[in-house]
């Protein structure tokens, strides 16, 4: 009987997520557009008592209205006071506008302050439709300003996708409004520079990495051009190309951009933010295995955040957590947890105004330590402590989900499965829910759910799972990538188990034939196929049917899956392995 197999690539860590952190409006006066008030960031001052009289609603077709009411509004969000009561003029002030003088830039400009408003109440979802009605009424044809605007909405609808977790949506938002701009202030303005880092880092947080090094170049080729050499700018984009060539696993240009990043704030006399490179160049050379220029460049990060910012502030912790996990991989396991144990002492007393986000990073961080030295219900611990931590909002939502499907491969290896199987599930449902469904990241945590199924006996349920996850990877993998044979693999054995031996034959078989292609007949994995095969054939009365089969005719052009082999483990009487 066949096998399951789990991925190598274990959903243990939440997907990159990067460098911005989305603001209910895009209000980077730099980018080139007409600034929309923030509703905490207005300078008007307080609203007089005359402000407050109630406006008669039969009046809003006077065309001195919407100026006045629109002003109510700005100087209301900008005392603070009563949100609700800016909502109200700023929505009276859109309708005054669209009576009186129809779409155009002040109808554009009090729907952005609407939109604001929604998002500073956690509307995000009418905030979504006033920024969609904001980018309808602006015409670029109009002018510069009318141009901008439309720029100013749609990257103010990005960020309230962004908060809504809705990142695909969010970047096609960015996108059109860096479109706008460029036609109107032209491709290399200096503003545009910032446009093309932020959907670069928007790009990084889906793991778009391709898209994000291609904006990142623009970026840093401006600023080059513009700023002149050695500018803090110029740092900031090479920082950001070292962290898209790391996760593209290029650490030998990751390392030449760090190095030039930390030459840069050295002249410019930025020592916090030449300790933060010297960590990245720490994480690349641990990576590179140059275990000694790791500890090196650490230390001196250590040295230069315990002198400027405490000995029990979290950028140490962070240092301390990549210590330990260096000294994990150097078979140093008391000196890993010791410093494991350095760092939650810091994170059981934050200092004030530390962000939770923060903290709960942390703890996932050390979690995935715990679990690789083989305790697991330390981890759980930590990754529970790291979930109350965070509040359950569209913004957390991808977060908290990369927590749960941590757990659930926790509770899995525990043999907890039922408690596997809630945990991935729930992870699950936010992925979908924040638009991440075409990830590679989706996929594992699907192909994890599986395997709690079968482990629930539910192997119709395991099969669907499988399946899609078998689409989502080969989409994002390529059909002869050995995590896409892996899900074939799981998707052989379910098959196998629901009595669809002839479906499990012929993936077999298949995976067999490019597992010889690609690793030749005596790896031991072609080995481990080679008898799975033979004890199905066994069953069937067959001979292996040596003629490979493509792959639409194998699959009928549909469902396809992927896994990798992480262990071994019987599955009740049969033998599944997981």
């Amino acid at each position: 009987m066949s096998a399951l197999v789990s991925l190598k690539t274990s959903p243990l860590r939440t997907p990159g997520r990067s460098v911005i952190g989305p603001d209910p409006v895009h209000s980077n006066g730099s980018n080139g557009f007409t600034k929309t008030p923030s509703p905490s960031g207005s300078r008007a001052r307080p609203a007089k008592k005359a402000a407050a009289q109630p406006v008669d609603e039969a009046s809003l077709d006077n065309p001195d209205l919407g100026p006045f009411l629109l002003k109510l509004a700005r100087e209301t969000v900008g005392s603070g006071e009563n949100p609700n009561k800016a909502l109200d003029y700023a929505v009276r002030a859109s309708k005054s506008f669209e009576l009186c003088s129809g779409p155009g830039l002040d109808l554009a400009m009090s729907l952005h302050l609407v939109a604001a408003i929604y998002c500073s109440l956690g509307r995000f979802e009418e905030a979504t439709r006033v920024l969609e009605r904001s980018i309808e009424v602006s015409d670029p044809e109009n002018g510069s300003d009318h141009a901008l605007a439309k720029f100013s909405g749609y990257m103010q609808l990005g960020d309230t996708y962004s908060m809504l977790g809705q990142l695909e949506q969010s970047i096609l938002c960015y996108g059109s409004g860096l479109k706008i701009q460029m036609d109107t202030l032209g491709e290399s303005d200096p503003r545009v520079a910032e446009t093309c880092r932020y959907l670069a880092e928007a790009h990084v947080q889906v793991m778009q990495f391709d898209e994000a090094e291609n904006y990142s170049m623009k970026t840093l080729e401006i600023h080059r051009e513009h700023k002149g050499p050695a500018s803090i700018e110029e740092a900031a984009d090479r920082r950001l190309m070292a962290l898209i060539y790391e996760a593209k696993g290029d650490y030998e240009s990751a390392l030449e951009h760090l190095v030039l990043a930390s030459m840069l704030m050295i002249a410019n006399g930025q020592d916090n933010e030449v300790a933060a490179i010297d960590m990245g160049i720490g994480d690349i050379y641990l990576s590179l295995c140059r275990f000694d220029e790791a500890v090196f460049s650490y230390q001196k990060a250590l040295t230069v955040f315990k002198s400027t910012r405490g000995e029990n502030h979290p950028s140490v912790a962070s240092v301390f957590i990549r210590l330990a996990d260096l000294y994990y991989k150097t078979g140093k396991l008391r000196e890993s947890k010791s410093y494991c144990e350095n760092a939650l002492r810091i994170y059981a007393k934050p200092l004030p105004g530390i962000v939770s986000e923060e903290i709960a990073t942390g703890l996932t961080e050390i979690a995935a330590i715990y679990e690789a030295v083989n305790e697991p219900e330390e981890a759980l611990k930590l990754l529970q402590k790291a979930m109350k931590l965070l509040e359950d909002t569209p913004a957390h939502r991808s977060t908290i989900a990369g927590i749960e499907a941590q757990m659930g491969v926790m509770f899995y290896m525990l043999g907890r499965f039922g408690e596997a199987w809630s945990s991935l599930d729930s992870a699950i449902e936010k992925l979908r829910a924040s638009g991440e469904r075409k990830s590679a990241y989706f996929g594992i945590v699907l192909n994890q759910l599986g395997l709690s199924c079968v482990q629930l006996y539910k192997l119709g349920e395991a099969a669907r799972l499988f399946e899609e996850a078998r689409d989502i990877l080969e989409q994002e993998c390529g059909i002869c990538h050995l995590d896409t044979l892996g899900v074939y693999s799981n998707l052989a054995a379910t098959y196998d188990a629901m009595g669809r031996v002839e479906s499990a034959i012929e993936i077999l078989e298949y995976i067999l034939k490019v597992r010889e292609e690609k690793l030749g007949t005596a790896n031991p994995d072609v080995d481990d196929e080679k008898k799975r095969l033979a004890d199905l054939l066994k069953e069937a009365g067959r001979a292996r049917n040596r003629k490979g089969k493509s792959l639409e005719n194998l699959l009928g052009g549909s469902n396809s899956q992927r896994m990798k082999k992480d262990g071994m483990k019987k599955w009740s009487g049969t033998s599944f392995k997981t």
